[in-house]
């Protein structure tokens, strides 16, 4: 049995991205999105969003937040990978 596999990009976004409202504004441009995942800080003061779904969504929304957000991003890794499904809906953590 074969499980179905979706598409998951996994982004890490540096720069002045904490305390500044990221989290939950990515959290808000997900609802204009069929995205799901998650948002949040890590301890070097970096954010990773991951996102899965169908490849044009995620890579739309995505592009999206670096657009609305990149006057706080000084830098972005982008991972992308086929996977079982992880998320249900879009939360901040």
């Amino acid at each position: 049995m074969k499980t179905e596999q979706v598409y998951h990009c996994e982004v890490h976004f540096s720069g002045r991205v904490q305390g500044v409202g990221f989290r939950y504004q990515t959290f808000q441009i997900a609802k204009e999105f069929d995205v799901s995942g998650t948002v949040r800080n890590l301890a070097d003061g970096r954010v990773r969003l991951e996102a899965e779904g169908d490849k044009n969504q995620v890579q739309a929304f995505v592009d999206e937040v670096a657009d609305q957000l990149g006057v706080f991003i000084r830098q972005v890794e982008r991972t992308e990978s086929e996977q079982p499904p992880r998320h249900k809906g879009f939360s901040i953590r």
